[in-house]
């Protein structure tokens, strides 16, 4: 099972390009999406943003992994 993370770009230095969640941020390789730009929302796995996606989708996706993540708690 593969997942990845709904990731904010905050900053792109050529094929690198550094990402934000919750506080905690990664750099990662961004050569499958490289119309990429600050401000965008990446899914991230593995260290390589895989697709771009919507802010709603993102918000959406990190609520629901939260919700996953409370009640197991």
């Amino acid at each position: 099972m593969c997942l990845a993370i709904p990731m904010r770009v905050t900053a792109v230095d050529g094929a690198t390009a550094t990402v934000e969640q919750e506080g905690v941020s990664h750099d990662v390789r961004v050569d499958f999406v490289p119309e990429v730009r600050v401000g965008d929302y990446v899914l991230v796995h593995a260290g390589m943003a895989i697709e771009c996606v919507d802010a709603e989708d993102a918000a959406e996706t990190l609520r629901l992994m939260r919700e996953m993540a409370d009640a197991v708690r």
